[in-house]
């Protein structure tokens, strides 16, 4: 008997382990289970594809799941006529309480244009762009046109990513819609000579049962935390730290001061506000500096101005070098109203502007910057290596602490600061400019330098 149970229990062992279990959200003859939302264009069967023909007059027409999803991986192929936009939806909602039933949420891009951000994550109606493909250039060759191109999506808790032609493209991470509709899209159209064209999908399916057993392994996509003032756990794996945790002063203090301004700054609903005062330079509640000091690292700000609004984000910072009037010293990335603050017309060569190292080194005039939502300024330092970023597009970079450096610097407003810009270690700083300016999702990620042996080899 026993003999019988050990021989059934090694044949069992030898089965097949269950196979991933896939369903088809289109049956490639009919649109049975879908229903069409918002605009009028015309969704049709041809060839085992459904095909969406673009209509002038119209608003983006979307052809909807009956059902809802929550975690699930969802593999499509997809082609599209040059010039058109499209995309398809996911966790993604219509309801009457939401601008009349307008469909929004998560957008898997399709974009044939020279932009090129196919796979990245749109949010429909809702916040905009959350992963455009400047957070992952090398993603944005994966795009074939005027050919079937496979999509694959893996949502799964907070995270949601995205693949095209095999190539990992977005990597996001947030918790606003955790589950909601599939949706496919045509976009609406101004141009009389793009009416007709087509957008078209086939081979969709999608998996529900165990998700988490089949999700691709982590490699190194960029990721974007949408979720305000946290880590994810791949940050945390990373080594990022918070430097303002969404809620209190901790780890931040007056520049001038031994504990936080009790004046002229405000937290609320995750924000930290520089509130509006005369216009002048730290002459409200003066600038914030972390506690702690930093030598190489990778800053992170994400900010939001006020319409002819001044502030910055300075680094080596050295509260003790001006005690006076005035912002405290470091090295700083600008941040401003080019169009509005009469700032933006001095110094030399637009070094005042925005994004540039203030009164050093200009960023150039065009650059991704909206007035009318928060934008990720993000700071490089490797040693005396520096660069300057703004919402995924490098603006500049430079080398510090040599004789380049120093000319610099002597014909700059710094050049009575001793050593400016050189020292190793130094405070973040967030500037008070007497203007109303909101920052949040503050980090910073630590990075070790390798030590170069200069001994002479024998």
């Amino acid at each position: 008997m026993k003999k019988q149970i050990m021989t059934a229990f090694a044949a069992l062992l030898m089965l097949p382990a269950t196979a991933q279990e896939w369903k088809p959200l289109f049956n490639g003859k009919s649109l049975s289970g879908w229903t069409q939302k918002n605009g009028k264009a015309q969704y049709k069967v041809e060839d085992g594809a459904i095909v969406g023909y673009t209509k002038m007059n119209t608003p983006n027409s979307f052809l909807c799941t009956k059902k809802q999803y929550g975690d699930f991986i969802l593999e499509f192929q997809f082609r599209i006529t040059d010039g058109l936009n499209s995309g398809v939806q996911l966790r993604s909602e219509s309801v009457k309480s939401y601008k009349d039933g307008r469909v929004h949420g998560y957008q898997f891009e399709i974009d044939p244009s020279q932009r090129a951000w196919t796979g990245g994550i749109y949010d429909e109606a809702r916040r905009g762009w959350l992963y455009p493909l400047t957070k992952n250039p090398k993603a944005r060759k994966a795009f074939k046109n005027g050919q079937w191109n496979k999509a694959r999506i893996e949502a799964y808790g907070n995270s949601i990513r995205t693949w095209v032609n095999d190539i990992p493209c977005a990597n996001l991470w947030d918790d606003k819609t955790l589950s909601g509709i599939i949706a496919l899209q045509v976009h609406a159209i101004d141009n009389k000579a793009d009416e007709g064209k087509t957008v078209a999908w086939r081979d969709i399916r999608i998996c529900t049962e165990d998700v988490e057993k089949y999700l691709t392994p982590e490699d190194r996509t960029p990721q974007a935390n949408c979720i305000d003032n946290t880590l994810s756990p791949q940050e945390e794996k990373a080594g990022w730290k918070l430097l303002w945790d969404g809620k209190t002063t901790n780890g931040w203090r007056g520049a001038k001061l031994d504990a936080f301004p009790d004046k002229g700054w405000k937290i609320e609903d995750g924000v930290l506000k520089v509130l509006a005062a005369d216009g002048g330079e730290s002459s409200n509640g003066g600038d914030i500096v972390t506690t702690d000091t930093y030598d190489s690292f990778i800053l992170t700000v994400d900010f939001k101005i006020t319409e002819g609004a001044n502030s910055g984000i300075k680094y080596f910072v050295d509260p003790e070098a001006n005690k006076g009037e005035g912002s405290a010293i470091g090295c700083e990335f600008q941040i401003l109203d080019d169009l509005r603050h009469p700032d933006a017309k001095l110094g030399v060569k637009g070094n005042r502007k925005l994004g540039s190292l203030y009164d050093l080194i200009p960023a150039p005039e065009k650059k991704p910057f909206d007035i009318n939502s928060f934008n990720t300024a993000m700071v490089i330092v490797r040693g005396k290596h520096v660069e300057h970023w703004l919402n995924g597009v490098k603006l500049l970079e430079y080398e510090r602490d040599n004789q380049m450096w120093n000319a610099l610097v002597a014909y700059s407003k710094y050049k009575n600061w001793k050593n400016f810009g050189n020292h190793k270690r130094g405070n973040i700083l967030l500037q008070d400019h007497g203007n109303e300016v909101w920052f949040k999702n503050v980090k910073i990620k630590p990075l070790k330098m390798k030590r170069i042996d200069r001994r002479p080899r024998r």
